[in-house]
């Protein structure tokens, strides 16, 4: 993971608070060779749920938007 990195763990509890491990749920995952990987997590509150996709970056780390490419687009 790269030095300002976050784990998906951490990114998570980040969103939506230290509970999170134990309220959400994964509803979505793609993980490929070239680590462009997404999980979205879902959570549900009083108002509905809440649904967010977390993107994994080349370093490792994750982040709420995607990976930009070596043109420095976003993928």
């Amino acid at each position: 993971m790269g030095m300002g990195g976050m784990s998906l763990r951490g990114l998570m509890e980040k969103w939506f608070g230290p509970e999170a491990p134990t309220i959400a749920r994964i509803t979505r995952m793609r993980d490929d060779a070239y680590q462009r990987g997404y999980v979205q997590v879902e959570v549900e509150q009083a108002s509905g749920a809440l649904s967010l996709l977390f993107f994994r970056h080349a370093d490792g780390s994750w982040c709420v938007f995607p990976p930009c490419d070596r043109g420095g687009r976003q993928t």
